[in-house]
């Protein structure tokens, strides 16, 4: 009983701190994709298709990313469900976007892509080779 409680408090600490990170302020999901800044429109992932880059960008995915994205990626994680508009399918981001185009939305945050801007960038917090170990990570998910 005391364990069931902590994990209860702790997802709702988690769940708060991730809504308070992601900041607020609506953007419209419905625009077309917009193209990257040239500096990230013609990345590419060094890391695509390795198993282990995949595995590390799960961990960093599951830490800062599942709260609103939800576990595999449909915008349908327990903080995200409070947004509006709510977070990104990301496994239809994998499937239509480049790698640059995702590079840049993790590293630069929602609000210059035209998403959300309760999407943080995370370029201050994550390394380059972090960035696109979630990438590939987001990549297998299905």
């Amino acid at each position: 009983m005391k364990r069931s409680l902590f994990l209860v408090i702790v997802v709702i600490l988690l769940a708060s701190l991730a809504l308070a990170a992601c900041g607020g302020g609506a953007s419209s999901g419905s625009k077309a994709r917009p193209n990257p800044p040239a500096d990230y429109a013609n990345k590419t992932n060094p890391l695509a298709g390795k198993a282990d880059a995949a595995e590390a960008g799960k961990k960093i995915y599951t830490t800062n990313c599942t709260s609103c994205h939800g576990e595999k990626g449909l915008g349908d994680g327990p903080a995200g469900a409070a947004l509006n508009p709510h977070p990104g399918n990301l496994q239809d981001t994998a499937k239509n976007a480049s790698d640059g185009y995702m590079y840049w939305l993790i590293a630069e945050g929602g609000a210059p892509a035209g998403k959300s801007s309760s999407m943080p960038a995370w370029k201050a917090i994550l390394k380059e080779e972090q960035i696109w170990q979630v990438v590939t990570y987001i990549k297998t998910l299905k």
